[in-house]
Parts: C-alpha cells; structure tokens; sequence
C-alpha cells in the first residue's frame, strides 16, 4: 500500500509539474505572430507599424473591407481596384495585394481563399459593423486562415469591426443597432485575442460603461474599451496601448462593476488574467 501510494504521489507530481510547463509554454495573445487592435481612428502610426511587421513594402497583404455594407464597398471603388490604392497610400506595393470579399460562406472555403490567406504575412480588416464579418467568415476557411497566419508570424490589423471582431465574444453585434451589447446568435468572434470582448470609438461615442453589462454577465471575459485614436499592439502575453487611452474591464481581479484606463506606453498583461496564479 505504502509503495502504490508512493507511486500515486510521485505521478501526481509530475502530472502537476507537466500541466505548468505546458501552461508556461502556452501564451495568451499569439507566441509569433501580432494584433493591432484599432480604435477606429486608424492613425499613421497603425498603419506604419503594420506595414513594418507585415515585412515591408513588399510584403503579401489582404484587405477584407466585408464589415462594410455593400453600396459602401462600391463607392470606395473596393471592387475595381482601390484597395489596392488605399495600401500604397501606406507603403505597401499595390502589386501584393489581393482582397478578399464575399457574403457567401461557401465562396469563403474556396480554394482561392484558402490560397490568398496562406501566402499573406498580413492582413487588414477594416470597419463598418462587425456581425458581417461574423455571418461570412466565423467558422470558415478565411477564420482558420488568419489564425494561421498568425501562427506563421504575421500581422493582423482591424479597426473599428476590424477590432471588435478579434476579441472571442462579439459585443454589438445585432444587425438592426449597434447599440445592443448582446445579440443571440450574433456574440461569437474569431478569438484571435481569447476571452475577450473588445469594444471601439469609446471616446467619441461616450461609450466607457457600455462594457460593464457584458463583464456582469461573463466575468471571464477581458473587456477592452479602446479610444478611437488609440490601438493596441497584442503579442505573447501582453499588450502595449498606444496613441489614446485603454479602458479595461477586468472582473476577476477588481469585481464587475469597475474599470480603469491605461495610457500610452502602459503594457497589460495578459497572464494575470487569463492564468489563474500568474500575478
């Protein structure tokens, strides 16, 4: 009985000794790749960073503008090239990118899709409202495409929808209003930053509080309320705020009903979240 006991301990150990290596191992924003986090306003410095960690000038990127509405999408000339314009304008040659758009789910698992995303290293998303890019892409080829991506090394850039899209609970999400926090059927985003809600324009839209109702009710959820001339730079397991102020929501260690703000050059760590023990 002793030795069985011995043995028992002993496995437990090892077991307990394993579990925190693989945890230590295991970051909470991506180990290789890169977020920037947009608060809509998308300042030079977004797009310049961008451009850097994309891997240049001549770096493969992809422009999805689908959060856009569709009379949207054809008066910025998306369809007809302007994209491509819109990314020279940042030092991106024109001839490396491709956009992808679609309202078909079926066309998002195609192999053009798939191909596109598997030769970018960046991608951007751009704004409009959010629960389009979820009805598209969520659980498609594009989705595990970008996730890919990430894991590759590459950067994604979302602003506005593009932002709130990348956290893994879709705030605002109805398709009538944007002031609904919670919509059924429309609360799931990519996940590209795991169990959070990410909110945007909190500054010019008054909207500090509005993530307090979605914290109350998922308190394992980070809430990041961004300004819209702020962004943020996501990557292992901690975030950098840049240009604007970051309103966090964070019920496991402060309650449900309290945020506070982070300036620029203040860093977040995600571990003391999102691991249990970690600070």
């Amino acid at each position: 009985m002793i030795i069985y006991f011995a043995r028992f301990v002993a496995l437990s150990a090892f077991a307990a000794l394993l579990g925190s290596l693989v945890c230590a191992a295991q970051t909470v924003g991506p180990e290789k790749g890169w977020l920037l986090i947009d608060g809509g306003g998308m300042p030079r410095e977004v797009t310049q960073r961008f451009v850097v960690l994309a891997g240049g000038r001549n770096a493969n990127v992809v422009l999805i503008p689908t959060a856009m509405a569709d009379e949207d999408i054809e008066k910025r000339g998306f369809l007809r090239g302007q994209g491509k314009g819109l990314l020279q304008s940042w030092g991106i040659n024109p001839d490396h990118v491709k956009m992808l758009h679609t309202r078909d789910r079926v066309r998002a698992n195609s192999e053009y899709f798939i191909e596109t995303l598997r030769n970018a290293s960046g991608v951007v998303i751009l704004g409009g409202r959010q629960w389009r890019l979820a009805d598209a892409y969520l659980d498609t080829a594009v989705e595990r495409g970008i996730k890919e991506l990430l894991d590759r090394g590459g950067v994604v850039l979302g602003s506005s929808a593009g932002a709130t899209i990348q956290g893994s609970f879709l705030v605002r999400g109805d398709p009538k209003t944007s002031e609904i926090m919670m919509s059924s059927g429309h609360e799931k985003g990519f996940g590209l930053l795991p169990n959070s809600a990410i909110d945007q324009h909190v500054n010019t839209r008054e909207r500090e509080h509005d993530l307090v109702s979605v914290i109350k009710k998922h308190p394992e959820l980070l809430g990041i309320g961004i300004d819209e001339g702020a962004w943020i730079e996501v990557h292992g397991d901690s975030f950098t705020v840049f240009g604007g102020q970051v309103a966090v929501y964070d019920a496991i260690r402060y309650g449900d009903n309290f945020y506070y703000f982070l300036s620029p050059g203040e860093k977040f760590n995600l571990r003391c979240v999102h691991v249990k023990g970690a600070c």
